[in-house]
């Protein structure tokens, strides 16, 4: 009885829309299982055709910079953390990073190499489920679980070597909060092994499937001119043709030493920034291949303790010979003037920016420093803000059923959107 009433009140409701050619107002969000409970878009409506869009970007408020500002720049590790949840270990990265160049810190070869890895399996993490959640939206329950499964793998390696899975607050200023485990490579290369097959029955199921490639293929299109003018970065850009990636123009970590394609595809759809995510996975592997051939030995952190801590272990030394804090005057020295004065990391007064190319797109940082242990100012690009604006554009003239497949498509991170 209920159906029937719901069908009369349906059908009345756009009789009287069409007899009156008036649009409706729709919100669509935050409790939709498409928007994350933090997501809201103020829809206007012309039948079922969308004619305008209002995006709001969010209901976490969180205020990220804000509490950077009150701590330690190690501390301020942990915050980045909870930006991209999807993959926080390139945050803790591209941070540590960010603070390094602005102080002139250089790093052991060692720990560059293991940031390196580490960057690339959240990048696999990160797209894999970004791929399996669009399949999702549209239908594909089976493919979602494979990526879930998948994303398991690479928890279970951030696991050993950070002891934590979704937030990993792994990094230091200067180096690594601990060495990776005896079994770290061995561990990867199973994995990316696995990952090669998963990603070739996630294509098959996908990529020729007419379903989805009726539901995203010139769905959510956006020109290589809209998208530069909107400042997309990362896969969203690489999908409209644009050869851009941080890691060729700007390199850093080890991937000057790597031999790796940047993954274009031309038509600036839902479909073409599917394909462009799954082809960034094959070429993460291809980067991870080449970094475990050789792992360098030695230290996983800056010599330099007026940066990082001496450490505490009572029976070993560091490869450069520094004792522990329990066996030397001068390490438990380094120690109490980290914690009890703050003299540990102060890069010099003035501003600096620096960015990395995160799963999403150009993660960057701008720190502005007035002496002190503590940032004074703290500004972040997070690419889900400027991917999200670029939304309204394009949905205008489409289906209200395809918001869904564009939303997926574009993978926004509600933690580094409403930072």
């Amino acid at each position: 009885m209920m159906d029937k009433i719901k069908g009369l009140t349906t059908s009345y409701n756009l009789e009287v829309q069409e007899e009156l050619g008036s649009k409706v107002t729709l919100n669509f969000g935050p409790q939709h299982p498409a928007t994350h409970g933090t997501l809201r878009l103020i829809i206007e409506l012309d039948g079922e055709n969308i004619s305008s869009i209002v995006p709001e970007i969010g209901y976490l408020h969180s205020g990220f910079e804000k509490q950077m500002e009150y701590m330690t720049y190690d501390q301020c590790v942990t915050v980045t953390d909870r930006m991209n949840y999807m993959s926080s270990i390139c945050n803790n990265i591209g941070f540590a990073l960010a603070v390094e160049a602005f102080m002139g810190i250089a790093t052991p070869p060692r720990c560059s190499r293991i940031r390196t890895i580490l960057y690339e399996l959240g990048r696999i993490q990160d797209h894999i489920v970004c791929a399996g959640l669009q399949a999702m939206d549209l239908g594909a329950f089976s493919v979602m679980l494979w990526a879930f499964i998948e994303r398991e793998k690479v928890y279970d390696i951030l696991i050993q070597v950070t002891g934590g899975r979704l937030t990993t607050s792994y990094t230091r200023i200067g180096g690594l909060a601990r060495d990776v485990p005896d079994d770290f490579v061995p561990t990867v290369k199973k994995f990316i092994d696995g990952a090669e097959k998963i990603l070739d029955q996630m294509e098959g199921m996908l990529t020729d499937n007419q379903i989805f490639v009726d539901r995203t293929k010139n769905i959510g299109t956006i020109s290589k001119e809209d998208a530069i003018s909107f400042g997309l970065t990362g896969p969203l850009l690489r999908a409209c043709g644009v050869e851009y990636d941080i890691r060729k123009a700007r390199p850093y970590l080890d991937y000057s030493q790597f031999d790796f394609n940047v993954i274009t595809e031309q038509n600036g759809d839902s479909y073409a920034r599917y394909k462009v995510r799954i082809r960034e996975c094959r070429e993460s592997i291809r980067i991870i291949r080449q970094a475990i051939k050789d792992l360098p030995k030695g230290n996983y952190f800056t010599d330099d303790h007026r940066i990082t801590l001496p450490p505490k272990d009572t029976l070993m030394k560091t490869p450069s010979g520094m004792s522990s804090m329990y066996s030397s005057i001068e390490a438990l020295i380094f120690h109490f003037k980290h914690f009890m004065f703050n003299h540990g990391i102060k890069p010099p007064i003035g501003d600096f920016y620096y960015a990395t190319e995160s799963p999403n797109g150009e993660l960057g940082f701008y720190i502005v420093s007035d002496g002190t242990h503590r940032p004074f100012r703290m500004r972040i690009r997070p690419p889900s803000f400027y991917n999200y604006q670029s939304f309204t554009s394009m949905t205008k003239g489409l289906l209200l059923s395809d918001l869904v497949s564009i939303l997926s498509s574009l993978n926004i991170i509600a933690g580094e959107l409403d930072r």
